[in-house]
């Protein structure tokens, strides 16, 4: 199954790519969310090779991620894959400059089954897409806002 999104935000892109490549405050964000995010790699600055075992509820179920950083292009982009036990997939995040104070951000995913059951769970979220889809819609505007409020912020000061 594959999802995209697109959003401007009222940031330059230097900024944008700061705060979405802050990887710690990403695993501070989703332990407050109640998940365990654990380093699986041994470096000591951020880069391609970058790795996170992360556990979270979902749907009554406790489950399993590995993720791994799979590119980084400074101002550009940042690329992910995930594996868990039935689900696998990849994402990109590209940031495209529009003038010195504006970015658009460019969200991309893929999500394949493993199993006959994710196979099931996947259809089921195909048939429902438009919902689906209007979930990232919101959380990636929700992001944009976010990133504008503390653009906003660190001009103030």
């Amino acid at each position: 199954m594959q999802l995209s999104s697109r959003t401007d935000i009222e940031a330059p892109v230097e900024f944008v790519f700061a705060a979405l490549s802050d990887f710690e405050a990403w695993e501070r964000a989703a332990m407050r969310r109640g998940a365990d995010v654990s380093r699986i790699d041994k470096l000591r600055a951020p880069g391609v090779g970058m790795g996170w075992h992360v556990i979270f509820r979902f749907r009554g179920k406790e489950r399993t991620v590995d993720l791994r950083l799979t590119g980084l292009e400074p101002d550009a982009k940042l690329g992910f894959s995930g594996a868990g036990r039935m689900i696998e997939g990849d994402m990109s995040v590209e940031l495209l400059s529009l003038s010195p104070k504006r970015t658009r951000l460019v969200l991309h995913s893929k999500v394949r089954p493993l199993t006959i059951a994710a196979r099931l769970f996947l259809q089921s979220l195909k048939l429902a897409k438009g919902r689906v889809q209007g979930k990232l819609n919101k959380r990636l505007q929700d992001l944009a806002t976010d990133l504008e409020t503390r653009f906003a912020a660190s001009r103030r000061r």
